[in-house]
């Protein structure tokens, strides 16, 4: 055996996407970093071996994508991957090859795959030392030293090794009040899946199961427990189990088990069910995974332990790193040995439990990362200290990566700062939070307040400005010709988001259909809102509401005379015009997403939902609004939150279009970040293979005004990333920077979130 010592500042161990983001961070943030990784490919439970699309808080909330690192590998994976990636089990060797060259190709960060961390080495004052690791197939033992170290097993084995405390299980309803929790504490996780993919092979394809498949015969097991197969092709998420095996120790038994099931599975679509063996009769059995998808073992305890009140109702935490916004996802302990595999899919999207689980985008603070026991040693991931039930939500890919990125951002900041990383001082809070934003992230409660960015103190101008008029409806033939999309049916109240700019409102329409023979009477009010976020209904002031006659007929515009004034903080940011129930009219969609502009939908308790697919409703508003100003790129914010955040430009006026920074002084400028518009309102699987997102600019030049006239500092074509940062070959002196765009990937106006000039 082979013995190799190595020393770095930062060992993150896992290379899930919590992990890769965490090395990625703490190496760009200058610390010397290693990853460690037990499997051969990075990527957890997304990499080809699990196949698990990764997915977030955009799911249910529009414009709640995740940003940062994790934006920047998911742009790249769309943009170069042939595969459609919508259900679980389509991820391919594409993806695995995205993250490997990143973590390659990433200046001072070194990697261990196939090795596995077994033991610790442990110093003075409960600190890590180093971690023993042994690379399989290759019978080299490692010793790995640094200053700070990072658990993103998973399975918290690094803390476990280390003795810190850990919970593992679910917490009493009596412990924090949670109402998602069950009544007495007990030890039952949600359990483990694999996946399997089918192909289509154009004729008929027989199937026998193997002796020892399990046996499925009743279809009560799939119809009434919410485990349709849907689709032939495979991917079910609900091929799970966990009770009465171990997560942790009996993985390999549950491996067993699930290949079991799965064998039965398909052989009762096969050849049993009447509808799905015809379904499924050219399917052939492509792949089945052989490494089990764990959602959930041990929780490190650390400084604040996170509870389902923080998610429904979010305190504004002072040191928070990340957001999260999936659901409160629980899962049945026993998985396919339970009545049901999941409560909120068995009763229904609408259903009581699933309208209770929902949240809104929010905070989760960096204590929650900080290992109590241990001084240097963070946790990112699902084993970061959460309760049962909030790890319902934090647990998925999306916001583990944010943990991630936040944990090794922390580990690099806190040493750069000289500080230990349980101990970091609001100074380096305040440093970190600023840190996080310039890379990329997005807080809740966090804007740019970076002293060195001197884009903040530039005056903006622009070649054209967006104005917000009239959002038309979809060319929807069929509805002149008597048809219409069922989906567009008032069957419950709806909200849209309306950005405003001015203190007065005129008038605002509705484009709507009443295909009865008699004028029905509509609803309308209009609210003050803080956010796009906002769901609550019955808080808002009511600014003014009405009855609204609408005439039999298709696609009317409906207007509202309102002549109405709004505060000064309502006139820059949003109102939400709401529309009643009506169970025989249609409100309908626009032709096209309005930047910033979101609909949601009456879940009923006082509470609303993101609408459709974060569809914009067709809607016009009296007079025109400037919410796209040239200004918002200086706004601090990368994403509409309380505005639209956005500069786009008059989508009439064509390209090029230019945005403008100017000062009184003369700068020296080094460095000039961009963001861009785009890759925001959905999850990336919305997005189709090889394809960019429209809205992101395309080809552009970065120019500076020098001896009278505009020189190019740097020319930019085939650009689709979310985010570019132009380190100046030679630093300039101006008083004027323009972005000049030329073309998008699609849209007809240019649109970026932000510029910061260094």
């Amino acid at each position: 055996m082979q013995h190799v010592k190595e020393s770095f500042d930062v060992v993150v161990c896992g290379g899930g996407l919590a992990g890769v983001c965490a090395a990625i961070a703490a190496a760009r943030n200058g610390a010397r970093t290693c990853i460690v990784q037990d499997r051969p490919v990075f990527g957890g439970n997304s990499s080809s071996e699990i196949r698990v699309f990764p997915q977030g808080a955009a799911n249910y909330n529009a414009y709640a994508r995740e940003t940062g690192i994790i934006s920047e590998l998911l742009i790249e994976e769309r943009a170069v991957n042939h595969e459609p990636n919508n259900e679980n089990g389509r991820t391919n060797s594409v993806w695995d090859m995205i993250l490997y060259d990143k973590v390659i190709s990433t200046p001072g960060l070194s990697y261990h795959l196939n090795t596995s961390v077994h033991a610790v080495e442990m110093g003075d004052a409960k600190e890590i030392h180093a971690v023993c690791a042994r690379i399989g197939n290759a019978e080299i033992e490692l010793t790995l030293q640094a200053k700070v170290f990072i658990d993103c097993s998973g399975d918290g084995i690094l803390a476990d090794l280390s003795g810190c405390e850990w919970r593992m299980g679910s917490e009493g309803r009596d412990e924090f009040g949670e109402p998602h929790a069950p009544s007495t504490a007990n030890a039952e996780v949600m359990g483990s899946s694999i996946h399997f993919r089918a192909k289509d092979m154009g004729r008929p394809v027989p199937f026998q199961a193997p002796t020892w498949a399990f046996p499925y015969e009743d279809p009560d097991v799939f119809y009434k427990g919410g485990r349709v197969p849907h689709d032939p092709e495979g991917g079910y998420w609900w091929i799970e189990l966990g009770v009465p095996w171990d997560t942790i120790s009996d993985n390999e038994t549950i491996r067993h088990e699930l290949t079991r099931h799965v064998l039965g599975i398909w052989d009762y679509m096969k050849n049993k069910d009447p509808d799905l063996r015809v379904k499924a009769a050219n399917y052939a059995l492509d792949w089945i995974g052989q490494v089990p998808g764990k959602r959930e073992s041990r929780r490190i305890m650390g400084q604040y332990l996170l509870t389902e009140n923080d998610l429904v109702n979010p305190p504004v935490f002072e040191d928070e790193i990340a957001f999260g916004g999936w659901y409160i996802d629980l899962h049945k302990s026993g998985g396919l040995l339970a009545e049901y595999s999941e409560q909120s899919v068995a009763e229904g999207e609408h259903s009581a439990y699933m309208i209770k689980s929902y949240v809104a985008p929010y905070g989760i603070p960096l204590r929650c990362l900080m290992a109590k026991d241990v001084s240097n040693l963070l946790m990112a991931g699902r084993n970061i200290c959460a309760s049962h039930v909030a790890l319902g939500s934090s647990r998925v890919m999306g916001t583990t990566a944010l943990l991630g990125q936040a944990a090794g951002t922390a580990a690099a900041v806190a040493l750069s700062h000289a500080e230990r990383v349980n101990s970091i001082s609001a100074d380096t809070i305040a440093a970190l939070k600023q840190r996080l934003l310039r890379d990329g992230c997005f807080l809740i409660n966090e804007t740019n307040q970076d002293p060195l960015d001197i884009a903040r103190f530039a005056t903006v101008t622009a070649s054209s400005e967006a104005k917000l008029s009239r959002i038309e409806p979809a060319e929807q033939g069929s509805a002149l010709d008597g048809a219409h999309d069922s989906s567009e049916l008032l069957t419950e109240r709806r909200g849209q988001w309306i950005a405003v700019s001015t203190a007065q409102i005129e008038a605002l329409s509705v484009c709507v259909s009443n295909l009865t023979d008699q004028t029905q009477w509509l609803a309308a009010s209009l609210a003050a809102v803080g956010h796009i976020w906002e769901y609550v209904t019955d808080t808002q002031p009511i600014i003014a509401s009405t009855t609204l006659a609408v005439p039999p007929g298709r696609l009317q515009w409906i207007r509202w005379e309102l002549d109405v004034k709004l505060t000064q903080d309502a006139s820059a940011g949003y109102v939400r015009l709401d529309i009643g129930a009506h169970h025989q009219l249609y409100w309908h969609k626009a032709a096209s997403v309005a930047p910033g502009m979101v609909a949601a939908s009456d879940m009923g308790n006082g509470l609303m939902r993101r609408y459709g697919n974060g569809e914009t409703l067709a809607f016009q508003i009296e007079p025109a609004q400037n919410c796209y100003p040239a200004q918002h790129i200086v706004s601090g914010v990368t994403r509409p939150y309380r505005s639209t955040n956005l500069w786009r430009s008059d989508p009439s006026e064509g390209m090029p279009q230019w945005v403008e920074l100017a000062w009184e002084e003369a700068q020296m400028i080094s460095q000039v970040e961009v963001t861009f518009a785009g890759h925001l309102l959905r999850d990336y699987r919305f997005y189709p293979p090889l394809s960019p997102d429209p809205q992101c600019v395309k080809a552009y030049e970065l120019q500076a005004w020098m001896n009278g006239e505009w020189m190019t500092l740097e020319k930019v074509s085939n650009q689709y990333q979310r985010r570019r940062i132009h380190h100046l070959a030679n630093s300039v002196s101006t008083k004027k920077l323009r972005l000049v765009v030329y073309e998008t990937n699609g849209d007809p106006s240019a649109a970026i979130y932000e510029i910061r000039v260094y």
